[in-house]
Formats: C-alpha cells, sequence, structure tokens
C-alpha cells in the first residue's frame, strides 16, 4: 500500500512524507524538509526514513534538513541517500560540517549524495568518522529509468524549471499479485508454501499437497494482477504551454498529482516572472495528465486565510477532484 501524507501547513513550508508498504517490507521517503515539518511525525519514523529527496535547495524546501540530520547522522550498519538537482552535493556537504564533530572518530555513519541531472546521476560518499570531511567521489552513472527500485517501491526523476533546475518525482509501487480465493476453494486446494513459489514464477509441475499441477495452468486459474498505486510530487516549476505538453505524458495514469499552487490566476504574471504555478494550470495538467486525484500545497503567503478556499475552487473549476492535505481548509478529515 501506498500512503502520502503532506507535512506543514498552507502558505508555509511542505514536505511529502511517502510510505510503501507490501506487508513483508516498508520503505519510507521524505520529499523536500521544509521547516519544522517534521514535527508531525513521531521520532522513530524519522529514523526509519530510507531515502531524502529534495527538489531543490532553495530555504523553504530544506530548512528542516537540521532536524532530519540530527536523528540520523550517526546509524551504523545503513546508509543514508539524498537526492536532488546538480549542487546537491556540494550544499549539503556545508549542511554536514556545520558542526563540532571532535567525537567524529569513534562515531560510525555513512551518506549518500546524488545529484541527478537530465543525462546522468553522480553520486558522493560522506563518512562520519572523518567529520564529513571529504566529498569521496564515487562515479557517474547514466540517468536512465528510476533513480532507484525497493522491493516496494521506485522512484523516477522529472526535470523542472525554476530559476534553474528542479526536480519533481514519480513514486510507484510494483504490480500486485492476488490469489483468487474463490477460485481456490473452487480448485478444492489448500493454501501453502506453492503458492508463494507460484507467485515467484515457478515452472514446470508444483507439488500441491502431494499432488502434481502444471504451474502454469495454476497461474491463469488462480492468479490476478493489478497496477501498483502511484503518486507524482511537482512544485516550484515554471508551467507554461510547452511545459504542459512536455509533462502530460509523464504523468499519464498517476493516481495522486501533490502539486504546488503557488498563486492565484489573478496573479499569474508573477507566477510567470517567478517560475511558479497557478492553481488553474496545475489542475489544467492533472485534467490533461488523466490523474485519478489533484492534491493542492505550497500556497503562497502573499494570500490571507481567507482566500485559501479559492484555491480549491478555481482548481476545481478546471478539476473536480482536486482537494486540499487532510487537516487543512477545506480538505479531507
Amino acid at each position: 500500500m501506498l500512503t502520502a501524507l503532506v507535512l506543514g501547513l498552507p502558505a508555509d513550508d511542505n514536505a511529502l512524507w511517502v510510505t510503501a508498504d507490501t506487508g513483508q517490507g516498508r520503505t519510507r521517503l521524505l520529499l523536500d524538509c521544509g521547516a519544522r515539518t517534521l514535527d508531525a511525525l513521531p521520532f522513530a519514523e524519522v529514523r526509519a526514513v530510507n531515502h531524502v529527496l529534495f527538489s531543490h535547495l532553495h530555504m523553504d524546501h530544506v530548512a528542516g534538513f537540521d532536524a532530519l540530520f540530527r536523528a540520523t547522522f550517526d546509524l551504523p550498519g545503513r546508509e543514508n541517500h539524498v537526492w536532488g538537482p546538480p549542487g546537491t552535493a556540494r550544499i549539503l556537504s556545508h549542511r554536514f560540517r556545520g558542526y563540532w564533530w571532535n567525537h567524529a572518530p569513534e562515531l560510525r555513519g555513512t551518506w549518500r549524495v546524488h545529484d541527478v541531472n537530465a543525462e546522468e546521476i553522480r553520486t558522493f560518499r560522506f563518512e562520519l568518522h572523518e567529520a564529513f570531511e571529504v566529498a569521496h567521489e564515487e562515479g557517474t552513472r547514466p540517468h536512465a529509468g528510476p533513480l532507484f527500485t525497493t522491493s516496494e517501491a521506485s522512484v523516477e526523476a522529472i526535470s523542472l524549471q525554476h530559476q534553474g533546475v528542479c526536480l519533481g518525482y514519480v513514486v510507484r509501487e510494483p504490480e500486485r499479485v492476488s490469489v483468487d480465493t474463490a477460485q481456490l476453494a473452487a480448485l478444492e486446494l489448500r493454501g501453502g508454501p506453492w503458492l508463494a513459489a507460484l507467485k515467484a514464477g515457478a515452472t514446470g509441475t508444483l507439488d500441491v499437497h502431494g499432488t502434481q499441477h502444471d504451474a502454469k495452468e495454476l497461474r491463469s486459474l488462480l492468479l490476478r494482477r493489478e497496477q501498483g498505486g502511484s503518486l507524482a510530487y511537482l512544485t516550484d516549476f515554471r508551467l507554461d504551454a510547452a511545459e504542459l505538453a512536455r509533462l502530460t505524458p509523464l504523468l499519464a495514469g498517476v493516481d495522486t498529482l501533490y502539486a504546488e499552487a503557488q498563486y492565484l490566476p489573478e496573479d499569474a504574471d508573477l507566477a510567470r516572472r517567478n517560475d511558479h504555478t497557478t492553481a488553474d494550470a496545475v489542475a489544467t495538467l492533472a485534467n490533461a495528465a488523466g490523474v485519478r486525484d489533484l492534491c493542492l500545497l505550497h500556497l503562497s503567503r502573499r494570500y490571507r486565510a481567507e482566500r485559501w478556499p479559492e484555491f480549491l475552487q478555481t482548481a476545481r473549476a478546471v478539476f473536480p477532484a482536486t482537494r486540499f492535505p487532510s487537516g487543512w481548509v477545506g480538505g479531507e478529515g
């Protein structure tokens, strides 16, 4: 199951906490890390984050990193991964070294920071026992396909423009395979380890409680496949006609789009000057891409709270399945 929680408040710093849970394993992702956004999460969850993904390194998207770093800098036996646009490793190296590390030789912790551009991914390794003083270059690899894949999810990056390179992210669950229990009963078969083998792609014959069955036939009779859940996170980006045409196929089929709605249509000129978007424009993108629903975030501070409902009204006029995050004005819950 893929779940997401928007952290932070309207017209304040935001982030997105994503959990992909199969029942056998869990991947936790933090997309951006604005000031005080982690306050809503239990400390144990913060320490368990697997990957941090920055859209870009403007202050309102990275100001909460110190709180995250304090919780996770010294976790031996696991690696911390941070992803972001070119320059992420250089900027974070200053954050890493911005403390007095007099006990560093006694401590262990490995951080890998990945600079992502359209053509390649460049990785740097930082070690706590070295007081993070050295950015160990670990080479580059082509940027083709997902940034990474776990048993629970894969993550892709989309290049955006926000007075420089900004990254959007698409998170997808793998295909789900389930057993048709009614058909299992109709065949008068009982569950057991053979079902796991069948799901894993067993071929030939399978021993099902002492009786031999053809694996291919059982697979066609018993296994049902469905597409896993998906979401996209786009924030701080220019959305003109050319970008709309480029982004639409990249988001096709995504379940939920979490996207900035920085401005109302009356301030479209300001949005263009600052490489941001408006509530109606991002709703147009959601409609064109055929997403299931649109969740608005990252509203500009220029609007008073009594105007926040206008963002929903404006977007819903274009794309009715628009909402605010849970706990926001007019949001879920």
